[in-house]
């Protein structure tokens, strides 16, 4: 059985590390290169930088953010933010990224998620999707931070996304991210039954048991969170001890 994953995620604006809720009101949450370190030194399983300005600015992840902080860790490291090309991957595995996070580019474009798992290997290739529920029941995808919906059904796209060798999916509820009510247990459930790469749950996370019901959903391979570890209200060996007390297979 693979051990559960626990993943910090530092959402960065400006060069420094931001935390909203449902994606707006975004204040300071530190120093990147700091809370990297420290997510490190505290066992996180690997760490997601998403430089959160890039697609709606009309530009790429800035390379100088992710050096500093790959020199200052010795975990797997996910980028992402205005990658939509080769060429774009290829400079940020130059600065330290193991593997790369694609959203707005790959709605825009989906053929980029197969270029990409061709080019460096579907392991390298998580897409994340940024959704939520709609008035008419549907959960639907949003771009550009959050900013913009296409329209695309949540479930349609990834499918599309899997099918075209996306090897991983970063799934964040924007109706639950920031407000530390538990992740989005129903669409998490739908989406794990129908994909059979690795799931990471992301948005809504506010105190242990929100992990363990996560990680309930047998598809569910990772968990992500932010602002709990960002402010101190949880730190990672305190989520990972009461996994491991509760049974799910983890990594101390």
């Amino acid at each position: 059985m693979l051990s559960k994953r626990i993943i910090p995620c530092l959402d960065v604006k400006d060069g420094r590390t931001v935390k909203g809720t449902n994606f707006v009101n975004l204040r300071d949450a530190g120093d990147i290169v700091e809370l990297a370190l420290r997510y490190c030194e505290q066992g996180a399983d690997e760490l997601v930088f998403l430089d959160i300005a890039a697609s709606s600015d009309n530009r790429a992840t800035r390379r100088e953010w992710v050096k500093n902080i790959s020199r200052a860790i010795n975990i797997p490291f996910t980028v992402g933010g205005g990658i939509s090309s080769v060429r774009d991957v290829e400079l940020l595995m130059e600065c330290g990224a193991d593997k790369i996070s694609i959203n707005s580019a790959a709605l825009a474009r989906p053929e980029l998620i197969s270029e990409l798992s061709y080019a460096f290997g579907a392991q390298c290739v998580v897409v994340a999707v940024d959704a939520r529920k709609e008035k008419d029941g549907h959960w639907y995808t949003y771009v550009k931070g959050g900013r913009v919906s296409t329209g695309i059904k949540l479930y349609d796209w990834i499918k599309q996304a899997c099918d075209r060798g996306a090897g991983e999916i970063l799934f964040t509820s924007m109706d639950h991210d920031g407000t530390h009510s538990g992740y989005a247990l129903e669409p998490l459930s739908v989406i794990t039954k129908m994909v059979d790469v690795p799931v990471i749950a992301s948005g809504g996370a506010g105190k242990v048991e929100d992990f363990y019901d996560a990680f309930a959903i047998g598809g569910v391979q990772a968990a992500l969170a932010a602002g709990l570890f960002h402010f101190g209200q949880l730190t990672i060996p305190q989520v990972k001890q009461y996994l491991k007390d509760k049974g799910i297979e983890i990594r101390l």
